[in-house]
């Protein structure tokens, strides 16, 4: 008995299909193309060790409400935006570098300049005390913690189920 008659799809193909190729299977290697394509256009932050255009960014929800964490390296302080509307939070950093350096004894001169904008947005599964909203940033780490309001709280009720 040959075994590859019990196979239900034949290798590398879909039942049917003359060439016996699958016609997702070009779509899906273009998408991944156009991806890692992407990626290269990002070159100057991946060289300079910054990643700035995708930094880490963790969101927890506890039952006082939620935290988040974004490592935003090289950014300053007072280029962090944060805001808090309609239980969107919104943060937002602009990312800037100027370099220069000179050495006339050998008529060298360089000007490197890098820079972005990261913007994420985050809407609450619940509504937000926003006159409790803490954030703090030390080295390069952003801490931001929006607290639940207690309006908000869930209250249950047991409903009695009666005979019709």
């Amino acid at each position: 008995m040959d075994l590859r008659s019990l196979i239900p799809l034949p290798r590398g193909g879909v039942p049917g299909r003359a060439g016996g190729t699958d016609p997702f299977s070009s779509f899906r290697r273009d998408i991944d193309r156009m991806f890692d394509e992407f990626g290269r256009w990002n070159m100057p932050f991946a060289q300079s060790n910054e990643s700035f255009l995708s930094p880490k960014v963790n969101v927890a929800e506890t039952d006082k409400g939620l935290e988040l964490t974004a490592e935003l390296p090289g950014v300053d302080q007072k280029d962090i935006d944060l805001d808090l509307t309609d239980n969107v939070l919104t943060l937002k950093a602009e990312h800037q570098i100027d370099k220069e350096e000179k050495d006339e004894s050998r008529h060298y001169h360089l000007v490197e300049r890098s820079y972005g904008t990261f913007m994420r947005r985050i809407e609450l599964p619940f509504e937000a005390d926003t006159d409790k909203v803490e954030a703090s940033f030390d080295k390069g780490v952003l801490k931001v913690f929006v607290p639940r309001s207690p309006s908000a709280e869930k209250h249950g009720k047991k409903i009695s189920v009666k005979a019709a």
